[in-house]
Parts: structure tokens; sequence; C-alpha cells
């Protein structure tokens, strides 16, 4: 048995579990930048997200505000060169609530209808010393007018293997905006390194996606509806990272191209691979008014 629960990290790029660099500098040789289209060796990352104990099969949120100019797959922050006090997540997310036994969870994530700051955050930070403040993501004016969402993931236990999951979202903003979910299923990258597992599948079958995999056997990501289900490979974009060619059309940064970019080739229109989600586009009403035709 393998049972599911919040094993799965908050951050696995530039840290020293993924750090090959002859110099040992974990910051720069695995960046934020590099982690949407780079596999990870010893963990993964996400946003909400739950996983079996060896992170092998992973659960995690992903979300799109049509602005942004990558995919939100993962909490962005700055690394020690970069803060003018070391290391800091810019992001803002509470773990509200979790029985002894993790039977049920709540955390929110608050996601700005605006463009996300990564660039100004950067720049800002690196540009004072120790004795300024820290320059956050509510100095960034992204906030402003409460324009953002509020969401919220809650998960429940019917047994060790058996999870509900429940994604609400609300518009805390004046007027409507537009929110792509992806509730993300994948499989961590462990088939090509040496020693490395045989390749594990994901694939769609009717209203579920199916996950095999030699140790943990079957499992099913069933879903409400009929949503649009976007598939690639947990693969490194051997192109975008290295400039060598890719084994794969699909590789890690497909759902992020597809979604953002609008690549169509950039995922499996097969529906198989090791990283699928269920997409859905909808529009959270703002508190002020009542649903209108198109706002949910």
């Amino acid at each position: 048995m393998a049972a599911l629960g919040p094993y799965l990290s908050e951050r696995q790029w530039a840290t020293v579990r993924e750090d090959y660099s002859p110099g040992g500098d974990a910051w720069s040789y695995f960046t934020h930048d590099q982690a949407r289209s780079r596999a990870y060796r010893w963990g993964e990352d996400g946003i909400a997200g739950v996983s079996d104990d060896k992170q092998r099969l992973c659960f995690a949120l992903a979300l799109w505000n049509g602005r942004d100019p990558i995919l939100k797959e993962r909490m962005f922050g700055l690394t020690n060169a970069e803060g003018n006090h070391g290391e800091d997540v810019k992001e803002y997310y509470f773990h509200l609530d979790s029985t002894p036994t993790h039977s049920y969870m709540k955390y929110l994530y608050k996601y700005p209808q605006g463009a996300f700051p990564y660039e100004d955050l950067v720049t800002v930070n690196r540009a004072r010393g120790p004795h300024d403040p820290e320059y956050k993501l509510l100095d960034t004016g992204v906030f402003d007018e409460h324009r953002y969402f509020d969401v919220f993931v809650e998960y429940a236990k019917a047994g060790p293997e058996d999870l509900l999951i429940e994604i609400t979202a609300h518009n805390r903003g004046p007027d409507e905006a537009t929110l792509h979910l992806l509730p993300t299923l994948w499989f961590q990258h462990t088939w090509s390194w040496a020693g490395g597992t045989a390749v594990p599948g994901l694939r769609r079958t009717d209203g579920a996606i199916l996950a095999d995999h030699e140790e943990l056997g079957p499992r099913r990501l069933y879903f409400a509806g009929e949503p649009r289900t976007l598939f690639t490979e947990n693969d490194t974009n051997n192109e975008r990272i290295f400039g060598s060619p890719n084994a794969t059309p699909y590789v890690k940064d497909g759902i992020d191209r597809y979604v953002v970019h609008g690549e169509t080739g950039a995922v499996n229109p097969r529906q198989t691979g090791t990283k699928a989600p269920p997409s859905t586009t909808f529009s959270p009403c703002p508190p002020t008014t009542a649903p209108p035709y198109g706002c949910a």
C-alpha cells in the first residue's frame, strides 16, 4: 500500500538535492526559469500538492490567469544572491487545516490576476542592501484593488489511497476575470537515470486519467464533466536547456507551451504520457455582483 499524503515538496529547484554543478553552486545551477522545462532527479514540487511517500506519483495545482508569461506550477522565490536578506519565497500561500493523520487538509493560494512580477522582484531586491527592507510581492502593486483569486484546495480521505479533491476559486477583485485550472497528475522522472525503473504511463479513460506504475499498480484520477485533458512527458526539454535534440516532442514544459503560448504540437494527441492535467477555464464572479451568464 502506498498512502497519499502531503509529501510533495513546495520547492525542488535550486536546492542541493538537484545540484550537479562542479563548484557546488546549487542556487544558480538549477534555476526557477529552468524548472518548468527540466526534469528533477531526486524529487518533485508543486502547489498544494500530494504524493505517495516516495514521490513517485504526484498531484498538484497549476494555474494561469491569461496574463502570466508562464504557467503557475510552482512557488517562485529569490536565491541567496538575489535577495537582499538571502533566500526568500515571494508568494502568499497558507496551510489552513489538517487532521493529525492528514485525512482532511485545506490549503489557500492567493493568485494575482495581473502578470506575476518575476523580473521586478529579482531586480529590485538585488539592488537593495542588507539594511534595506525586502521588496515583497505585495509591494509590487499586483494585488491592488484586490485583483486576485483565492484558490482553496481541500483533500478528504475515504482511505489511505482514496482521496477526494475539491478546488474552489473566488474572485476578490472588482471585475470579472478568467482563470485556467489545471490540476496535474504526473510521475517523477526515474526511468532514464542509471538503474532507473520501467517507464510508467498515464492515459485517458472514460471520466478519468489512468496511472500505471510497476510498483504502485493502477491508480485513477476521476474528474467531473468532460474537461479537456492534456498529456506530455515529464522529460527535460533539452533543446531549451542544453541546446541538444529532444528524444520526444512532448516534454516537461509542453503543458505550459500549449496553454500559455498556443503551441498545439506541444501535447500528445494520443492522450498518453507521464504528466497530464484535466484543464478547465472559467470566470469566477467578483464579490459585488450576482452571477451573470458566463460568470461562475
